[in-house]
């Protein structure tokens, strides 16, 4: 799953990745947490990409209050395409999540351990997400927009730590999945060639009141690595 990420390169990933010229005006984030509101890219009615700020935890249009969002921060992308929550968006609302990295929490001696985990180059990547537009019972209220992080099997060496990880996409998946062209149900919009690397972190990270650089350093020197398998 993914319950946690950062995005602590806005201001030059978001132009040379991610095709929008907002960058400067995403704040750095270490520790992003569902209910908070996080960057993401979606196109416009134009079909040119823009950045927004959304809220964590898709609340899908039809709910009758917003709580059912803190339930629905991810979708699994094997049934997104079929679930009431999430079809509407799947056919009509994707979006991209950026980030450079998401945490989990693995069972050790004396309780859990988060841990970071991120590509093993070192540069940012995208999430696959949905997004929704809700409106209050009558529009009393502002209408808010929500996002939702789609998962998938968890690949190496993220499975030893969870049995689900985020859908992480390439350049081409990416544009893919914007446009509506990515196949439900199926394994093929996470990138391939994407190698991870994950260690463990201060459990600092428990509390989203945190949010400095110090989150992401690792806390001891154990090491998952995808390109080598192994750990240490």
């Amino acid at each position: 799953m993914c319950g946690r990420f950062a995005f602590y390169s806005a201001r030059e990933a978001m132009p040379a990745l991610f095709g929008v010229d907002d960058g400067a005006a995403v704040a750095p984030r270490y520790n992003i947490a569902p209910t908070q509101h996080a960057a993401v890219v979606r196109l416009d009615a134009e079909g040119h990409r823009q950045a927004a700020m959304l809220r964590w935890g898709l609340v899908p249009f039809w709910a009758k209050d917003m709580k059912i969002g803190n339930r629905l921060i991810n979708a699994r992308v094997e049934t997104a395409a079929e679930k009431p929550a999430f079809r509407a968006a799947w056919s009509r609302r994707r979006c991209l999540v950026p980030a450079d990295g998401f945490y989990e929490w693995r069972s050790a001696a004396g309780g859990k351990t988060p841990w970071f985990i991120s590509a093993s180059n070192g540069e940012p990547f995208a999430m696959a997400g949905l997004w929704e537009r809700w409106t209050s019972e009558g529009g009393t209220e502002e209408p808010v927009e929500t996002f939702t992080i789609l998962t998938t099997e968890a690949r190496e060496p993220m499975s030893r730590l969870h049995d689900r990880m985020p859908v992480i996409l390439g350049v081409d998946r990416s544009a893919a999945w914007l446009a509506g062209e990515a196949p439900a149900g199926t394994g093929s919009l996470a990138d391939p060639s994407l190698r991870l690397r994950a260690w463990p972190v201060s459990r600092r990270v428990n509390s989203p009141r945190n949010e400095d650089p110090s989150l992401v350093e690792p806390a001891a020197d154990e090491r998952l690595d995808e390109s080598t398998g192994g750990s240490g």
